[in-house]
């Protein structure tokens, strides 16, 4: 293992757009969404920790999630985990990872990762995250793992690289934002378009110099906390001042602007199980294409639906075609799947 190595792996999220499987106060990271026997954040650890010594891995979550992490990954130490008092997107979590990680060791090269991504061919994804280790030891880089579309998805945002450049590492001409669906149809055409599936790569001294350079503001912020971090003071800064930073992804604040980024087109089977439908994906299915987590079905004229349960639920279906049937506690859902990404808008109504 080497020590040089570190992770950062994101697990602060609520995934709305799975409820009502996944709420604020258990969201779908702490899920065994795919019936494993292993969370998705159980699986995302045990991935990275095939390259990365167990100490080196750093989990960023919500304050209210800290005992879900250490109960599910009980190899973690408190320190290991940590806590944003306030919700401020990816880029000020990043950065404050990044500095912590720097302090410790100005030679570290390390990955960000969703905590909730399924990936099959763990071997490939381990080859494949090893290149781009090597790269960015070399190379003043920030990169990112793209993955290549198998058809055109308006929910994700896309990296264009250069078509010229026949390196397996490609330079990245620009992150283009959620198309809709011609657009993303062209993108497929070109060959030149990929995923962009939110894992990054790059040394801390490449990734701490383009915060300063892109976003002095929130660099002298969280620099004023340098001599707290990893030690017994840090909590008390972070929670004086993390609120105080921007609210802005990593994406904007620092990919879109720098010109020093790469992408390494993946070779892993890759799902970000962002919805409903991406879940139906991954499960096997019957002869009518229809997915079942955890119920005894009776399904007459019904193809491709999701029904999930609690175990032993008896469900009768006839006539329902593509829809998304969850029953959880005191909720029942029926919902098109053709409208999946409205589920994160019906959430935010119930809130209010």
């Amino acid at each position: 293992m080497n020590k040089n190595y570190y992770a950062i792996l994101m697990a602060g999220g609520v995934g709305s757009r799975f409820w009502p499987v996944s709420t604020t106060e258990f969201p779908k990271q702490f899920h065994d969404m795919l019936g494993s026997g292993h969370t998705l954040i159980q699986k995302t650890f045990s991935r990275l920790s095939q390259l990365i010594p167990v100490e080196n891995i750093l989990i960023l979550t919500n304050e209210k999630y800290n005992h879900i992490v250490l109960e599910q990954l009980p190899m973690v130490k408190p320190e290991q985990v940590l806590l944003e008092p306030a919700m401020r997107n990816t880029a000020p979590c990043i950065l404050y990872a990044s500095l912590k990680i720097k302090k410790q060791n100005p030679n570290a090269v390390m990955v960000v990762a969703p905590s909730d991504h399924w990936i099959e061919d763990e071997a490939v994804f381990v080859r494949n995250l090893q290149q781009c280790f090597d790269f960015c030891s070399a190379e003043n880089a920030l990169m990112t793992l793209g993955i290549q579309p198998t058809f055109p998805n308006t929910g994700f945002g896309y990296i264009e690289f250069d078509k010229t450049d026949s390196n397996p590492i490609k330079r990245v001409n620009q992150f283009r934002e959620k198309p809709d669906y011609e657009t993303a149809k062209s993108f497929i055409e070109s060959g030149n378009f990929l995923w962009n599936g939110g894992i990054f790569i790059w040394s801390v001294k490449a990734i701490t110099e383009a915060f300063e350079k892109f976003q002095p503001q929130m660099n002298a912020l969280f620099l004023k906390g340098m001599n707290d971090y990893n030690t017994a003071t840090e909590k008390d800064f972070i929670t004086q001042n993390y609120g105080l930073a921007e609210n802005v992804s990593i994406d904007y604040a620092v990919m879109e602007k720098a010109k020093n980024v790469y992408v390494l087109p993946a070779t892993f089977d890759w799902n970000d199980l962002g919805t409903w439908g991406s879940l139906h994906e991954k499960l096997d299915k019957d002869s009518n294409n229809n997915a079942v987590v955890n119920a005894t079905v009776l399904l007459n004229n019904s193809s491709s639906n999701i029904i999930s349960t609690s175990k032993d639920k008896l469900v009768i279906i006839d006539g329902l075609e593509d829809f998304i049937i969850v029953d959880k506690d005191n909720v029942l859902l029926i919902y098109p799947k053709s409208k999946e990404q409205e589920i994160k808008g019906i959430v935010n109504q119930l809130k209010k």
